[in-house]
Formats: C-alpha cells, sequence, structure tokens
C-alpha cells in the first residue's frame, strides 16, 4: 500500500510554484493510466512526457533529463523490473529515482527487488491523487536543488578561481601598504611617545586643577558665610525687632538661608572628601533618632510640596555607631530628592528592615524616575537628572555624591532602583548594625529664653567685616545683653580692659591680626582670664575647633551663627559676682 501523506497537496495549477519545470517520464502500456496521471500531475506544472513500453521510456531517457519516472511494475514484453534495472545500469540515470504503480498487492520480496533496482517507493492502484502529487512534488524538488546545487558549484567553482586571482593580486597590493605602513608606523611611533609626554604632563596639570578646584570650591563657601553671617544676624535681628508682624517674612527668610548654608555645607563637604579631610564623629546611636531627626528636617519642604511620607520602621531600636550628624544628613539628602523629583501630593515611603548583621534602609518616591545609565552616574559630583530649563529643583548636583560618600565612610553602601523614565526610583542605605548598648536620647535645646536672658550681660563684638560686626551686635542688644562692637582687632585688648566684657564673639579670619592671635593676647592679658571667648568663623572641622580651643577660646560657632546657640552661650555664662556694701 501506498505511505499516507502528511499534509494534502493544491490541486490547481495557480498554486504551482513559480520555477522552471522539471521533466516527468510517465510510463504505462494502458492509454487510460497515462491519462490519469497526467491528470493528476498537471496542477503542479512540471513537463511530462509519456512512453508506452519499457523500450520507449528508454529512448525518451535517452533524448531527455528526467527528474523521476513512473513506471507500471506488470507491462507486456519488458516489465518494469527489467525496466527500472536497464535504466539504473547506466551511468547517466543510475541516481534517477523511481516510483513503482502496480495494480496488485506486491509481496515484501517484490518490494525488496524493486528497491534494490533502485526504486524510492510505491503506489497503488488505484491511486490516490494527492499522495502521488505529494510523492512526485518532494521528487522534483529535490531534482531542481540538485541541479541548483551543480549549477551553484560550477559558479563557486569559477568564483573560487576567480578569487585566487584576486587574492594574489590583493596580498601584492597589501605588502606594498604593509611596507608603507610599516614606514609610517615607525614615525608615528616616535610621534606617539612625544605625546605620552605631553599627556602625562596634562594629567598632572589636571590633577592640580582639580586640587585647585577643590581648595576653590572650600573657600568660596568659607567666604559665603561671611556675607551670610550678616544676613542671618539682620533676619534675627528683624524678628526680635517686631516678632508679631514679621512672622511670615522672617520663616520666609530663615528657610531661604537655611537653604543657602546647606548648599554651602554641601560645597564645604565635597571639598573635604575629596582631599580626605572629612572627619567622622561616631557615637553609639540608634536608627530611629537618626531618622527622627531627618523627618523633622525635611518635614517643611514636605508641608510645602503636600507629599505624604509613609514611614515603616522596626519595633525595636537598632543600635548603630556612627556620626548621627552625618547620617542625619545622609537620610534628609534623600528625602529631599525624593520630595524634589516627585510630583506635588504624591506618596514617598520610607521603610527599613533587618538582613543579617546589617540593616537596610530604603526611599522610594514615585518621581521622575532613573534611566540605567542615570543609576550609574547620579552618585557623581555635579550630575543632574533633569537639566532642562524649565526644571524647578535646584541643587548642585552633589547631594548624593555627600550621600555615597558618608555612607561608605560609616562602612555601608547605598544603591539606586529604578524601572525606567516616570517609574520613580528606591534607594536602599545598608548599614551595618552595632551591639545593642544603652542610648540617651538628645536633649533638644530650650529656646523658650530667646529674647529674655536671666541676667544682662556685657557682650563685646570684634568683626572687621562691619555688617557682620554691626547685625550680631543689634541681635545682642535686642536679647537684652549691653554689647558694643570693635572693626580693628589690635585694639582688642585696650577695649575688654576698658568695658571688662563677660563674653567677646571674636572673628577668626581678619587681615593683620587673626582672631587666634587675638585671643592669645587676651588670654596673656591681665584681664585675659574673665571674659569667655567664642569663635565666629566659616570653618567647622574638627581640625579647625582643635585649632581655636588650642588658641584658648571656650566655644566654636560656624558661621552664620544660631540664634538659640548664642542664646545658650549667654545664658551659661558664670554669675558675674555681687557688689558688697
Amino acid at each position: 500500500m501506498a505511505a499516507p501523506v502528511t499534509s494534502p497537496l493544491p490541486a490547481t495549477a495557480a498554486d504551482a510554484p513559480a520555477v522552471a519545470p522539471v521533466t516527468i517520464l510517465l510510463v504505462d502500456d494502458q492509454p487510460a493510466r497515462l491519462l490519469a496521471y497526467r491528470a493528476i500531475l498537471e496542477p503542479l506544472g512540471e513537463r511530462l512526457i509519456e512512453a508506452r513500453s519499457g523500450d520507449e521510456a528508454l529512448r525518451c531517457l535517452m533524448r531527455e533529463e528526467c527528474a523521476l519516472i513512473l513506471l507500471d511494475v506488470n507491462m507486456p514484453g519488458m516489465d518494469g523490473f527489467e525496466t527500472a534495472s536497464l535504466i539504473h545500469q547506466h551511468p547517466r540515470f543510475e541516481r534517477t529515482p523511481i516510483i513503482f504503480v502496480t495494480a496488485v498487492n506486491v509481496s515484501d520480496l517484490d518490494r525488496m527487488r524493486g528497491y534494490k533496482l533502485g526504486a524510492v517507493d510505491y503506489v497503488m492502484v488505484p491511486i490516490i491523487p494527492e499522495i502521488l502529487r505529494s510523492k512526485v512534488l518532494v521528487l522534483a524538488e529535490l531534482f531542481r536543488n540538485r541541479r541548483d546545487l551543480q549549477l551553484a558549484n560550477q559558479t563557486l567553482s569559477a568564483a573560487n578561481t576567480e578569487l585566487q586571482l584576486e587574492k594574489a593580486r590583493v596580498l601584492q597590493a597589501l605588502n606594498e601598504s604593509l611596507r608603507v605602513a610599516n614606514s609610517e608606523l615607525a614615525e608615528r611611533n616616535l610621534q606617539l611617545q612625544l605625546q605620552v609626554g605631553e599627556r602625562e604632563s596634562a594629567e598632572a596639570r589636571l590633577l592640580r586643577l582639580d586640587r585647585h578646584k577643590d581648595e576653590f570650591l572650600a573657600t568660596l563657601a568659607h567666604e559665603l558665610r561671611n556675607p551670610l553671617a550678616s544676613l542671618s544676624n539682620a533676619v534675627n535681628v528683624l524678628q526680635l525687632s517686631a516678632p508679631d508682624s514679621v512672622d511670615t517674612l522672617y520663616a520666609t527668610m530663615q528657610r531661604q538661608l537655611g537653604l543657602l548654608v546647606h548648599l554651602i555645607d554641601d560645597l564645604l563637604d565635597v571639598a573635604r572628601i575629596s582631599q580626605d579631610k572629612l572627619a567622622l564623629r561616631p557615637v553609639a546611636t540608634t536608627l530611629e533618632m537618626v531618622l527622627e531627626a531627618a523627618i523633622e528636617s525635611v518635614t517643611p519642604l514636605m508641608d510645602s510640596t503636600g507629599h505624604a511620607l509613609q514611614v515603616q520602621l522596626p519595633a525595636l531600636p537598632l543600635p548603630i555607631n556612627g556620626d548621627p550628624a552625618r547620617l542625619t544628613q545622609v537620610f534628609s539628602n534623600l528625602l529631599s530628592n525624593a520630595a524634589k523629583y516627585s510630583g506635588p501630593g504624591t506618596e514617598i515611603a520610607l521603610g527599613a528592615h533587618v538582613d543579617g548583621e546589617h540593616v537596610v534602609v530604603t526611599v522610594v518616591d514615585q518621581g521622575i524616575g532613573l534611566t540605567p545609565e542615570h543609576v550609574v552616574e547620579i552618585f557623581e559630583p555635579f550630575a543632574q537628572i533633569d537639566t532642562s530649563v524649565e526644571r524647578a529643583r535646584g541643587g548642585l548636583g552633589i547631594g548624593l555624591t555627600l550621600v555615597k560618600r558618608l555612607v561608605e565612610m560609616h562602612g555601608g553602601d547605598v544603591i539606586a532602583h529604578s524601572d525606567g523614565l516616570g517609574q520613580g526610583s528606591r534607594f536602599e542605605v545598608v548599614l551595618p548594625l552595632a551591639s545593642a548598648s544603652p542610648v540617651e536620647a538628645p536633649v533638644a535645646a530650650d529656646a523658650s529664653t530667646r529674647g529674655h536672658p536671666a541676667t544682662p550681660r556685657r557682650a563685646l563684638v570684634i568683626d572687621d567685616n562691619q555688617d557682620s560686626a554691626d547685625t550680631l551686635a543689634m541681635m545682642l542688644e535686642l536679647l537684652g545683653h549691653e554689647t558694643r562692637r570693635l572693626y580693628d582687632p589690635r585694639a582688642a585688648v585696650e577695649t575688654v580692659a576698658a568695658f571688662a566684657p563677660d563674653v567677646v564673639f571674636l572673628d577668626i579670619g581678619m587681615p593683620g591680626l587673626s582672631g587666634y592671635d587675638v585671643a592669645r593676647m587676651l588670654r596673656a592679658s591681665p584681664q585675659g582670664s574673665q571674659p569667655v571667648l567664642v569663635a565666629v568663623t566659616g570653618w567647622g572641622q574638627p581640625d579647625d575647633r582643635r585649632r581655636t580651643f588650642d588658641a584658648g577660646f571656650d566655644h566654636h560657632l560656624v558661621k552664620p551663627p544660631e540664634m538659640a546657640a548664642i542664646c545658650q552661650i549667654c545664658d551659661e555664662l558664670p554669675l558675674p559676682p555681687r557688689s558688697t556694701a
């Protein structure tokens, strides 16, 4: 029986392949069958030729190149098996496929005999058209592919010959070009050596310029503190002068001054970190204390933008060793960034969980999101996500740089995540946990006595910047203290002797005579042990504080000085001795 086909073939000539037809030889002694073969195969669009005997089939093969032969087994005279044997004995036709057609059931021995003679398949009568067409179509395609392969081989052989010739020509040209290139390379090597020397010199200049840049940033931040000190003092004077009429303006000016001070602090911190001059003051604290301070610092910003802060922290306190001020700076920067880069009224989530020996703090927003490139670059100094002219987010692009450096200085890491632009961002801060130990909660400074000192004091302000001296003196006067101001530090000893102040607020960076020199002179004078000396300076690092204390100062205030700190210093001054009648 014929093998079944897996899919029926089209039966119309319109669906025949648009390729050159191949020749198919139909061999049968019965005209009716030849007609049936033709009716079945013509839709394939192939060229069909007929033979009614084995002898006629051999003559056709001598004239035509056939893709396959459809051969009846039971023919008078020379039957199909004998015809197939003679066909495959000829070298030209030994690979020509033959499909035997038989009207009687053949035994396995007959099938084996046919396959030995070169048959590729059997078709039983009555013929199923779809099966016959599928078998013929496959063999015709095989013949076409074989013929195309022969043509391709011939073309490839010719192309290979041409390629060998072209290769020889190219090789000759290449050898010549290599000779010229070697000559040019030797010259370029000499030039490269000169360029390497120039590049090394340029790199040294860049390193020097980078160092100068850091020094410039530090100096710039310090110099900006002087006018800020005057502005801050003036704002405090306005508030103290008319507390009921300037509440709104006072809050606005204080908030903007705070932003300016924050920007200056960031500039200084970046410069210090770049120069490895930033020192931490680690103490035993808890994550909750740090986060509470950070939340408190960003609450005004959150309120102004209408953001909802969702906080989810572990029930038990998590002990950590670190610099509370710096860690508060880390989380306040992350929270303020989340508010700046999120739409008003959106939700910001702050959470924490323990992971082994570390605690992971997450800040999640629904803001503008980050691209994969931004996730890598966001922690670089001065990197900005949104640099369009219309952006209203502000900042110098150094907040996240400080976050990463400060976290790393605490032995932790910070990682940014985002699903893309418009998908929000998630920042994870990983910090090592400390062994549990009692931590005292910080005591908030009592500002209730502002403007109402327990005892009026005598205060002397020494500063070559008249605006800074005048505004600080006016603030002290409004706080109820008897105040004098001095612009020339060289008259400090005489003024102290004549005025006998309880406290001296002394600027450090003065031309001609620095605050350190004035402090040493006052301590060396007969009256030097009486007044409390307060350094007012733009430098606030541990080394700067140590230097002021070594010079004889009792307190160190960083410009612009906070009024609460000034009030606390004045309130803590020792009481003057009572006069006896």
